[in-house]
């Protein structure tokens, strides 16, 4: 079978657990669907984050918090 690379087709995301208290970048950005470089791109907009050890976690709280501020945000544009 051809690889993803040569073929062009997407490789499947990995499901990131809904019922997670906290989320690491990349899942945060996978689930967001956001890429990881524009999430340190734009790092003043994005939700507050935490450290446990060396590992970089956002919570689900500050994660929906980030959200209503998006779409408060957007509807004040529109």
């Amino acid at each position: 079978m051809a690889r993803p690379e040569v073929t062009g087709r997407k490789i499947a995301l990995p499901d990131v657990a809904d019922n997670a208290d906290a989320f690491t970048i990349s899942e945060f950005c996978t689930r967001h669907r956001i890429s990881v470089p524009l999430f340190y791109k734009n790092r003043k907009q994005m939700p507050r984050t935490f450290n446990i050890g060396t590992r970089v976690l956002i919570s689900k709280e500050a994660a929906a918090a980030w959200r209503r501020e998006r779409e408060q945000a957007a509807q004040r544009v529109a």
